[in-house]
């Protein structure tokens, strides 16, 4: 029987769009929808699944949905426009991205330098999948112009992109790519997914996925935006003590795309790489605009002008009911 303090709260809609739903990028979520924790904050969500971040982003922009659940970067963009968006609560501490390339195309490759003219799948252009492999290119002496970028989304259909030839690598989140390279399918020739892979790919620590939104739609629905958070950040501390089996028990059979061994060891890989509490971080909001604003070739932003792009009054909040 539940507590007064865990009561449910009147219920409270709310409809979220993402990319790549079943990804161990959005595991945070699944958790918090599976063990009822968005429940037990008041609230019924729903889910607009989309292709790519980029698409998901486009749902909120057109009035489909309410809240993006996708990767930071997105609102730098988004401020360059001059829209007023802010992230509320950090769901990844890295990119949790990765870049293959196919053993058919390129049995031999060591480095990212020789996908000069390759096509590369991303889940969709302007999306995380697509700007770390566009930074995994700079990096290595090559330009966005020197290959060809294919959307293919984020789901087990990627798999037929790169065995029939479509593709020639890959950029995606896990548990594809761990599958992939588990299956000895593609060779891994970028890596963003732990912590210690991400300081050396973006030069220090950057946020990963997070839930933003209009930040009128904060100020007008405090209580539906705080219920969100709690239950991530819920979610989040849940996964500091889960082990293998308390994972496979509240993530769908779905998910695991038909091996729990090969889901629980990208799993393993990435935990670190999930928020401790849902709190944005100057520095590493920081570092990601320099990385991003060279690629996009954006031009000055105040720290201030930064740190208007998040609000840590909800997660703060969030954190403090479910200290330890």
């Amino acid at each position: 029987m539940l507590s007064a303090s865990e009561a449910p709260r009147p219920s409270l809609r709310v409809s979220i769009a993402l990319a790549a739903r079943q990804s161990l990028y959005h595991l945070p979520l699944t958790l918090a929808d599976q063990l009822g924790y968005f429940r037990q904050a008041g609230l019924v969500v729903d889910w607009v699944s989309q292709d790519g971040g980029s698409k998901a982003l486009a749902s909120v922009l057109s009035g489909q949905a309410d809240v993006v659940a996708g990767a930071f970067e997105h609102l730098f963009g988004l401020q360059q426009k001059g829209l007023a968006y802010q992230g509320f609560v950090q769901m990844g501490r890295a990119p949790q991205v990765a870049l293959g390339v196919s053993m058919r195309k390129g049995a031999a490759m060591r480095s990212v330098m020789e996908l000069r003219g390759a096509r590369i799948g991303v889940s969709a252009m302007d999306s995380s999948t697509h700007w770390m492999a566009c930074q995994w290119l700079l990096q290595h002496g090559l330009l966005p112009e020197d290959v060809s970028f294919v959307e293919v989304g984020a789901s087990s259909n990627v798999v037929d992109a790169l065995r029939n030839g479509t593709i020639d690598a890959l950029s995606n989140p896990d548990p594809v790519m761990h599958w992939l390279e588990q299956k000895n399918e593609v060779r891994i020739l970028g890596d963003a997914r732990s912590m210690a892979a991400t300081r050396k790919a973006m030069a220090g620590d950057v946020p990963g996925a997070c839930l933003f939104a209009r930040t009128e739609f904060l100020h007008r629905q405090p209580e539906l935006v705080q219920a969100l958070s709690d239950g991530v950040s819920h979610a989040l501390k849940w996964l500091q003590t889960a082990g293998p089996t308390d994972i496979l028990k509240n993530v769908p059979p779905a998910y695991w795309l038909g091996d729990r061994a090969i889901y629980l060891g990208a799993f393993e890989k990435l935990r670190e790489s999930y928020a401790m509490d849902g709190l944005f971080d100057a520095q590493p909001v920081l570092n990601a605009w320099q990385a991003h604003s060279r690629l996009m070739g954006y031009g000055p932003m105040s720290r201030q002008a930064l740190e208007r792009l998040y609000t840590n009054s909800f997660a703060g909040k969030s954190k403090s009911r479910f200290a330890a």
